[in-house]
């Protein structure tokens, strides 16, 4: 945390975000990493890759045992994904404010789930709920040495 002038406190954080393969197949890549570069996050790491169906069931293990389980692995091993980890004040929370609300039918316009999403289920990209999932999912995905300091 550091504090600034007046008492205020900013809290800088990180989070994992992933474009996934929707997103990549649609070209919106570029548009999408704009968005985070504009609106002031520093981008700590960078890849595209393709998950593994045991890599993609330890990331979405929180849901294993729901009906969706086995369609959400389907889908993010369908093709390749592109993962950054985000830096920035409160950058949990904000990022997940600029994605929209899982459903792209109901994000509003100007999130980037109500501008390009197209259902529930493809849904452009993925985002760390929490401080403590994003320091998880961080680990799945990147080695430390592909982490800038």
């Amino acid at each position: 945390m550091i504090t600034l002038q007046r008492g205020l406190v900013m809290g800088i954080e990180r989070t994992l975000v992933v474009i996934k393969p929707d997103g990549v197949e649609r070209r919106l890549v570029g548009e999408i990493i704009s968005r985070f570069e504009k609106k002031g996050f520093k981008i700590k790491a960078l890849k595209m890759f393709r998950f593994t169906k045991e890599q993609a069931e330890e990331f979405y293990k929180v849901h294993r045992g729901k009906s969706f389980f086995k369609d959400l692995i389907d889908f993010i091993t369908s093709g390749p994904v592109v993962a950054m980890i985000l830096e920035g004040d409160n950058a949990v929370k904000v990022v997940r404010l600029m994605i929209g609300p899982t459903d792209g039918r109901e994000a509003p316009p100007g999130t980037i789930r109500g501008d390009y999403a197209l259902s529930k289920s493809r849904n452009i990209i993925h985002a760390s709920d929490s401080p403590e999932n994003a320091e998880f999912e961080i680990s799945v995905v990147f080695k430390s040495d592909e982490i800038l300091d």
